[in-house]
């Protein structure tokens, strides 16, 4: 039976920039499982009402409606347990679940001190307003004002993914040679600002610059091949 998602794309329905949807991206290439993937946008909620909520991504199993990406990640482990694991035991699935709290409270906000002005530039026209409004109320600032300072924020980024860059110095993926979940969820941060801004953000000689590019390759170069915007 095919799977369907849900994948957030921009002006350009070929441009995907949703971290979310990348983690399960992944997890799905992982998996070995091929999903159709149906270019979403902020404002077309009533597309994705069946699953009770307006955020992507959205899996589509058969008849089975599955949001939230660690959901769909633990739904997948457990309805295709015959295919490779993406968490391997319950210890690695609790490890996983701190990599997830820690990249949304810490990686995530470093990143919209950078991208979040450019994001703006790429989505479709009739997104605009709802995402310009939306966001300068949750950040109390206009878009532009948030991104100032530059040089700045991006010596938080880089301060912010100390923890990676320590692990990734001496292992090749999170979970030692293989990759996992963990590293797709932090992945799927990093690929949402390649994916949405024309910055490069990482030196090329650390570390986690070779770990990204690592995953990026992988799948047939499932992270490497997606269009990013061009710079101005």
């Amino acid at each position: 039976m095919s799977l369907k998602m849900y994948d957030l794309a921009g002006a350009d329905p070929l441009l995907r920039f949703s971290p979310y949807c990348w983690r399960t991206k992944m997890a799905l290439a992982h998996k070995g499982l091929e999903v159709e993937t149906i270019p979403w946008r902020f404002t077309e909620k009533d597309a994705i009402a069946s699953s009770g909520q307006g955020r992507v991504p959205v899996l589509l199993d058969g008849d089975k409606v599955i949001s939230d990406s660690w959901d769909i990640a633990c739904y997948l482990e457990e309805v295709y347990r015959d295919r490779p694991a993406l968490f391997g035991s319950a210890d690695a699935k609790g490890a996983a679940f701190f990599i997830k709290r820690w990249t949304e409270a810490v990686v995530h906000p470093a990143l919209v001190r950078l991208i979040i002005a450019d994001i703006v530039k790429i989505i479709d026209p009739k997104d605009v307003d709802y995402f310009r409004g939306s966001r300068e109320k949750a950040l109390g600032a206009g878009l532009e004002d948030y991104v100032a300072d530059r040089d700045a924020h991006l010596k938080a980024l880089h301060a912010a993914l100390t923890p990676l860059r320590l692990s990734v110095k001496d292992f090749a993926f999170l979970g030692g040679e293989t990759p996992s979940y963990a590293d797709y969820i932090v992945f799927g941060a990093l690929q949402w600002a390649r994916c949405s801004s024309p910055q490069n953000l990482l030196p090329e000689d650390d570390p986690v610059a070779a770990w990204f590019d690592r995953l990026a390759q992988l799948y047939g170069g499932l992270g490497a091949k997606a269009p990013r915007p061009a710079a101005a």
